[in-house]
């Protein structure tokens, strides 16, 4: 994606939670296949990095982990108490807020960024990002069901995964390789 004749250099930070929950729960579940997402987000959106937040490591689970980063996102973990595993719910929503502060703070070299959720505990970041025009987008995995928090930003900053047309582009295909 282009701004002009520029490249964009955008990062995405995807809550992996939300993601899966959302399209899993919806009222027609779906599957996402990660490495056509990660090539929309690309070229849609101009990311050049992805970072996927997960609740936390289990040896289970390997096989989803080595899918998300052979898709080329980059994987980031929360940290917990391995006596809470079982009980704690993944909850990075703090740990993206704090990756996108560090970004900035650090002046790192992006343009904007895109986020992942339908989450309403990012509306102060997706505010804040908004004024500081270091925001493109807030994708919600399940459009319906996105927080009402961010009724009061305005369409040119967020879009449903599930919208006809961009789930076709993302969601894996029945029958296929894919």
């Amino acid at each position: 994606m282009t701004k002009g004749d520029k490249q964009q250099n955008n990062i995405a930070f995807v809550d992996g939670q939300n993601l899966y929950m959302s399209i899993t729960t919806a009222d027609k579940p779906w599957r996402i296949d990660l490495t056509r997402f990660r090539v929309y987000l690309r070229q849609k959106y101009g990311v050049e990095k992805a970072y996927y937040f997960l609740g936390f490591v289990q040896e289970d689970y390997q096989d989803l982990y080595d899918e998300i980063q052979e898709a080329g996102f980059i994987l980031k973990f929360r940290e917990h108490n391995p006596a809470m595993l079982g009980v704690k719910k993944g909850n990075v929503d703090t740990d993206i807020v704090f990756s996108v502060m560090k970004i900035l703070y650090r002046k790192e070299n992006f343009d904007k960024v895109v986020l992942v959720s339908g989450d309403g505990d990012y509306k102060l970041l997706v505010e804040f990002l908004i004024e500081e025009k270091r925001f493109e987008k807030i994708l919600f995995p399940d459009f319906k069901r996105a927080s009402s928090l961010y009724k009061k930003i305005t369409r040119k900053y967020f879009d449903g995964l599930d919208r006809n047309g961009v789930k076709e582009k993302i969601a894996k295909r029945k029958g296929g390789l894919r």
